[in-house]
């Protein structure tokens, strides 16, 4: 490594140097010989006051920099600094455009060498990584990060970042590294002269074991085929008793405590298998339920030689039993077993079409970084899987180009071999256990021809989700952007995208072959269709708002959309999806055309131009099953709940229109359950008030035929938990909701002093959240404590909960997702707060046509729906708090209606026993403090 790099960070006073901010920090490591050779760094004299919130990212006030120098005053040195040197920094062209500003009003002659960014090189060198800011790089590399925002410390620690990038870079096989500096030309670094400069100092590792080269790229070796496993009968014995259990586990696992739950759910569910029976458990947290049931399935599956799926709700779990679970099982058990993940078919690269596209010239920026991901990406990865790489949004839409779709016109014998997906078929019909997601299981009973191998055996884990995925896998949904996305895909003519390049490749069919329609009249059609979709979603959101007229103050609606309505904005929403339609089906008649005609042709049509025809047909596909949901939706008079959802505030952006069925039961028990020998659903919320009959209900199980079993959590709850109700709140139907945030934001700030933070408040809706949230900031009285908020702070729920357990003083506020699926265990979180029971909104569409229904029946919809659906939510929220037997906490529900209603002790009989204190906020404060 013989070039100079110098590393640069800065603190500035705001974002933009053109509009008077300066830098008020300067921080350079000099990297030279592949070693730190200097550091300099500076407080910078501003001669303008500090913002208080740069004052509270960076530490650095106005009395630090008072006596500090002018930049001008150190301009010399960092001039000679960047003497011949790369200019290096994460995100250099924000530090760049400072630097530039500042050096040119000190009268230099600014900077005009090469520029390096870690964040780019970052993007495409860890392509799987769940972030690329700085902290969490440095986590992830285990660097020593001590003061973030300091310019002195983030240049370090961007310096040290930079040297294991480039030895990350060395190792690449040169047949990449070619790849790489071909399309590195469109980055915003100067990584292409990087790269040609340092092209033949890099070690040639395109020999290493682990790599090895497929037409002209270079892909991590598969594994050699499984090894036969010769059975012994003995080893495939269920272990009956509890001491065989005990001996086995310890086998692989010496620290194992006995959980008597536990073992009782290995046998409930090697019976239900052994006797095919379909079987519910509830087993309580801590129970162990992956391995209650993962450990009789590898035997039952050995024993049949039968596939057993396993079948979760999130990937979290699937990536957990993948990579925790399943090899402790394979450590204790005394034979082989073979676990595989298996998803949709789009979740898979089709390696054709990547290696197609790879040399396209006029790519936009994303779809150049995306290509370089997946280069280095395909040196590491065994799956193909696309829930491995970061994607950025622009990379996203280059993916759909490239995932792997069934292909109608040829069979492609180059990448046979090294293909993703036939690889996780052949992997998933040889394996014991096969781990897959509920809406790949539920593919089967639409029809639609899952994946799957066939199994009469399946395991539902997070089984209380079954319900909610089959109602919207039976449903419809039609948004804006993707609807736009697709049209937008065939383009006009002159857009030179498919439309364009499927005329090109017709050029020579007869006239009489375009009778229906020309290229010109094709194109009239298309600007007709791009027209039409913008109106019918704006005649969409005009039929939203009128409905919505009388929601003062709510930014995110929902409404029903009923067949009895005949308002005129409904007429003129279904006069438009008649014209799309008829606009769709001519538009796709002109396609049969010239897609039969080509196919017609397929022998004389290169691989590229047969791909062509490939994208033309998958597009058409869409197309169809576009107008085929006009059609349901808007024009046939089909059963379905239909409604729809928007933000008023950019209605035509984020209008969804959703269709669902009131009730999935007879679907799931006709065309699931009827099939199968064995289900077993497991979850830690299934019960109501200890009976499983709300569920068996709502998924279409007889009683009589299913096995229940409850498994309590073996936490001693009445000593882990305290149960608090404050009675100085207002009933909360009984004031406006600006008076109830008033209520509950003093007693939030009351809590969250009391417990120093570490405090999860669950909403039920985003509209109360925000409020709350903005009224705490402008308090004031909670400065000192981080406040992460979904919907508003950046980042996925997980990322959120990351940052979460990061402070020691974080208030973390969330809505629907939060109130299941979150683990922060230990002393991370020790308070959790119920802002209100979480009844569904008895206007929301589903809840108000499942309701009706069941008045219809005879029923009662408060009873036999909408309280043990609020119970199940409930019970989920009071699980986030105690995740291990020695956590401790409270919780705080401030709806009072737990207490002063006949129902409300459904809510407290439906989870475990614990003590139950009720008073003002004031005296609960000093009891939680104690407490805790």
């Amino acid at each position: 490594m013989l070039n100079k790099f110098v590393v640069i960070d800065l603190e500035t006073t705001g974002n933009t140097p053109k509009k008077g901010d300066k830098i008020i920090q300067f921080a350079a490591v000099v990297i030279e010989n592949g070693k730190i050779t200097e550091q300099f760094s500076s407080l910078i004299n501003p001669e303008k006051p500090i913002p208080v919130f740069i004052e509270e990212l960076t530490g650095i006030n106005d009395e630090m920099v008072k006596d500090a120098p002018l930049f001008t005053e150190i301009s010399e040195k960092v001039q000679s600094l960047l003497e011949g040197a790369y200019f290096v920094a994460h995100n250099v062209l924000f530090d760049l455009s400072f630097l530039q500003e500042e050096l040119l009003q000190a009268g230099s002659e600014g900077f005009y060498g090469s520029v390096l960014d870690t964040v780019e090189m970052a993007r495409i060198l860890y392509p799987t990584a769940d972030s690329y800011k700085l902290s969490d790089l440095a986590e992830k590399e285990k660097l020593t990060h001590d003061r973030p925002h300091q310019a002195d410390s983030d240049a370090l620690v961007t310096a040290e970042l930079f040297l294991i990038l480039l030895k990350r870079l060395s190792l690449l096989p040169t047949v990449t590294l070619r790849q790489l500096t071909q399309l590195s030309g469109g980055l915003k670094s100067d990584l292409q002269l990087f790269l040609e400069d340092m092209m033949d100092t890099f070690e040639a590792s395109n020999i290493l074991d682990s790599i090895e080269i497929v037409n002209d790229i270079a892909f991590k070796k598969n594994h050699t085929e499984k090894e036969t496993d010769i059975l012994n009968k003995e080893d495939c014995k269920y272990p009956e008793s509890e001491e065989e259990k005990v001996e086995i586990i310890r086998h692989g696992f010496k620290s194992f405590i006995k959980r008597v739950g536990q073992f009782k759910m290995m046998d409930t569910v090697y019976q239900s298998l052994q006797l095919s029976r379909h079987t519910l458990i509830e087993a309580g947290t801590g129970v162990g339920k992956s391995l209650g049931y993962l450990l009789p399935l590898a035997y039952f599956a050995k024993q049949n030689k039968r596939p057993i799926i396993v079948s979760t709700h999130t990937i979290q779990l699937q990536e957990q039993l993948l990579n925790k679970e399943i090899p402790f099982l394979k450590n204790i058990l005394p034979f082989k077993i073979d676990a595989v993940l298996l998803k949709g078919r789009n979740q898979y690269l089709n390696l054709e079409k990547f290696h197609q596209t790879l040399m396209d010239e006029n790519d936009n920026y994303d779809t150049t970084l995306t290509k370089m991901q997946i280069l280095v990406w395909l040196t590491e990865t065994e799956t193909g899987d696309r829930d491995e790489l970061n994607l950025s949004s622009g990379g996203q839409l280059y993916w759909n180009k490239i995932k792997e779709e069934p292909s109608i016109l040829f069979e492609d014998k180059g990448w046979q071999e090294r293909d993703f997906y036939q690889k996780a078929i052949r992997n998933a019909n040889s394996a014991d256990i096969i781990i897959t997601n509920h809406s790949l299981l539920l593919s089967d009973i639409k029809g639609a021809g899952s994946i799957l191998p066939a199994s009469d055996y399946v395991v539902i884990d997070e089984g209380h989700h079954l319900e909610k995925v089959a109602s919207r896998f039976f449903g419809y949904s039609l948004d804006y952007l993707s609807t736009r996305l697709l049209i937008s895909q065939f383009g006009t003519y002159e857009q030179k995208q498919l439309f364009y390049e499927m005329e090109q490749l017709t050029s020579r069919l007869p006239s009489s072959g375009k009778k229906f329609f020309t290229s010109f009249e094709l194109n009239q059609l298309v600007l007709d269709l791009h027209y039409e979709m913008d109106e019918f979603f704006k005649l969409m959101a005009l039929y939203a708002k009128a409905k919505a007229a009388n929601k003062k103050g709510i930014n995110r609606i929902k409404v029903r959309f009923t067949s009895t309505d005949s308002c005129r904005e409904r007429k003129a929403l279904v006069h438009s999806a008649e014209r799309m339609s008829f606009l769709i089906k001519d538009v796709l008649n002109a396609i049969d055309i010239r897609i039969n005609w080509l196919k017609a042709q397929k022998d004389s049509l290169s691989i590229p131009e047969l791909n062509k025809v490939e994208d033309v047909s998958g597009f058409a596909a869409e197309l169809d099953e576009l107008r085929n949901i006009l059609i349901s939706c808007f024009i046939k008079d089909s059963k379905e709940v239909k409604w729809i959802e928007m933000d008023i505030r950019s209605p035509q952006n984020v209008t969804t229109f959703l269709a669902q069925p009131a009730t999935v039961a007879m679907q799931l028990k006709e065309k699931f359950f009827e099939t199968k020998k064995a289900v077993i659903l497991t979850s830690a919320t299934l019960t109501v008030n200890r009976s499983f009959d709300y569920i068996m209900r709502e998924i279409g199980l007889e009683a009589n035929s299913t096995v229940q079993v409850s498994i309590p959590s073996p936490f001693v709850y009445k000593d882990q938990v305290q149960l608090l109700i404050p009675n100085d709140l207002p009933e909360i139907n009984s004031v406006s909701l600006e008076e109830y945030v008033i209520a509950i934001t003093e007693h939030i700030i009351t809590i969250a002093e009391a417990t120093k933070g570490r405090l999860l408040i669950l909403f039920t809706a985003y509209d109360m959240l925000k409020k709350t949230y903005e009224l705490i900031k402008e308090s004031g009285f909670l400065n000192e404590y981080v406040l992460i908020a979904q919907g508003i702070s950046s980042g996925s729920r997980s990322r959120l909960t990351r940052n979460f357990q990061r402070y020691e003083k974080a208030i973390l506020l969330g809505t629907s997702s939060f109130w299941e699926g979150v683990d922060i265990p230990g002393e991370d979180l020790s308070c959790l707060v119920i802002v209100r029971l979480p009844f569904s909104p008895p206007d929301e569409p589903l809840t108000e046509a499942k309701c009706q229904l069941i008045v219809q029946q005879g029923r009662n919809a408060f009873s036999d729906y909408s309280l043990p659906e609020a119970i199940l939510r409930f019970k989920q929220g009071f699980g986030r708090l105690i995740r291990t037997e020695t956590d401790r906490g409270v919780i705080i529900v401030f709806d009072r209606r737990i207490v002063t209603t006949q129902y409300g002790k459904s809510f407290l009989q439906s989870i475990p026993p614990v003590p139950v204190k009720k008073g003002k906020m004031e005296e609960l404060a000093g009891f939680i403090q104690n407490w805790l």
